[in-house]
């Protein structure tokens, strides 16, 4: 079998089979296949597409390029969530002590964040104390004996996606929807989930701008997943505003502490309802979404759901009297209002800039090397549909610096207020085929 004929076949159009992904995927891990021959490889792929059996035989064998994680002793169902990525993405925070309190198993094994905030391994470390890295046996009996604990991704996972995906970064065939799938769903796989939950968002804030492409990724995965035999639902969510009002990492913790009280906004709230629906019905805690989502609301108006996070905090050694006190968290040295220029209606929150300006006062990277400041970031007081006045306040700045000039010229640049404006639609599609 030769590289160049793999390539010629992709070019031309036609489907390749198991042992030629196989054989492609194990050479470029190897080293034996150059990056010259992969690039050519993947930009076939931008101009020509894959069937979904290519796309799974893709995912598949990058998948198992580096260590499976075995979660089987730990009992039940394990259930995951991904989302494709975001500002003000807080739902994690919330959704792994939620769903783990009515009883499914949450195995969660997230990431650091390079862009605008932390990933959730960082926000967890803004409570003092927080252990993220704990040994596997550990993290397997946390979860059987209190059905949750969140880890950083440990040991040598997916590196074949690690290497295609730099590639990619400097050929132009990052926009490549069976690239993207195969990219995500071989670190979910590889990780050891029984079933997955997929949000995929749309918008400006949102890897996928425009809708149709959200829908084709969407359901490109959730195939994938079936294929694997991992049980797979998605939706597709608006991210064309930040959701939920906090964007950080410290100030993140307190909005999950509000949600789990059953207070934190209402976009936030909704998006954790939705997803965590499907997370209960996958492990088979609930047999519809509409019970699902019963059963979810009840745990957070009873204390259950808040209970079950300290639990979750006290487990990995850190301070569960944030959640009662959430001023022992990071604070800022600095709070600065943005007052609006003129009254209206919000009409325009452009999410990815306003995430650029959080990042601005530290409370993302830019590089992998960046440290990070917890106590940092914004906090949204109007919402697009809002109406405002001349001189009320549109963001909290959370500093650490006294100026800040470039972080407001960025919030001014990126909200816009006119005569009328209309909330965006949060959930755009359910998807479980």
């Amino acid at each position: 079998m030769r590289v160049v004929d793999i390539i010629q076949k992709k070019r031309d159009q036609s489907v390749l089979s198991q042992e030629e992904i196989n054989f492609l995927i194990d050479g470029y891990t190897d080293g034996s296949i150059p990056d010259y021959q992969m690039s050519a490889f993947l930009m076939s792929v931008f101009f020509n597409d894959m069937t979904d059996e290519e796309i799974t035989y893709l995912t598949m064998a990058m998948s198992q390029s580096g260590d499976m994680i075995d979660l089987s002793e730990i009992e039940g169902i394990k259930v995951d969530k991904h989302s494709t990525g975001g500002v003000g993405d807080t739902t994690t925070l919330v959704l792994a002590p939620l769903v783990a309190s009515v009883g499914a198993a949450v195995a969660k094994m997230s990431g650091r964040g390079l862009g605008h905030t932390g990933g959730t391994i960082d926000k967890l470390e803004a409570i003092p104390g927080f252990q993220v890295e704990i040994p596997n046996d550990e993290f397997i009996k946390l979860v059987n004996e209190s059905h949750v604990a969140v880890t950083g991704q440990s040991g040598d996972l997916a590196p074949a996606d690690k290497k295609i995906y730099a590639l990619r970064d400097v050929t132009a065939t990052v926009d490549s929807i069976p690239l993207i799938a195969s990219s995500i769903m071989s670190k979910k796989i590889a990780s050891g989930a029984d079933a997955i939950v997929l949000d995929v968002t749309t918008g400006d804030g949102a890897f996928m701008k425009n809708l149709a492409d959200a829908e084709r990724l969407a359901h490109t995965m959730v195939r994938i997943g079936k294929l694997a035999n991992r049980q797979t639902m998605a939706i597709i969510s608006d991210m064309s505003q930040p959701l939920g009002n906090a964007i950080g990492n410290a100030n993140e913790i307190k909005e999950a502490i509000d949600a789990l009280k059953g207070d934190g906004p209402a976009d936030l709230m909704e998006m954790v309802y939705v997803l965590g629906s499907q997370m209960v019905v996958l492990a088979k805690k609930a047999d519809s979404l509409e019970e699902a989502r019963k059963m979810l609301e009840e745990s957070i108006a009873s204390g259950q759901a808040l209970d079950k996070f300290k639990e979750m905090i006290r487990n990995q050694g850190g301070d569960d009297s944030v959640v009662d006190d959430p001023s022992k968290l990071p604070q800022p040295a600095y709070l600065i209002e943005v007052p609006a220029k003129r009254s209206g209606v919000i009409s325009k929150i452009v999410a990815d800039q306003v995430g650029v300006a959080a990042m601005l006062l530290g409370a993302g990277r830019r590089t992998k090397e960046d440290p990070i400041d917890y106590a940092v970031g914004l906090y949204l007081n109007k919402k697009v549909g809002d109406a405002v006045t001349e001189g009320e306040s549109l963001v909290t700045i959370q500093s650490n610096r006294e100026d800040v000039a470039d972080v407001i010229e960025v919030l001014y640049n990126n909200i816009t207020i006119s005569e009328q404006g209309e909330e965006p639609t949060l959930i755009h599609e359910i998807i479980t085929e």
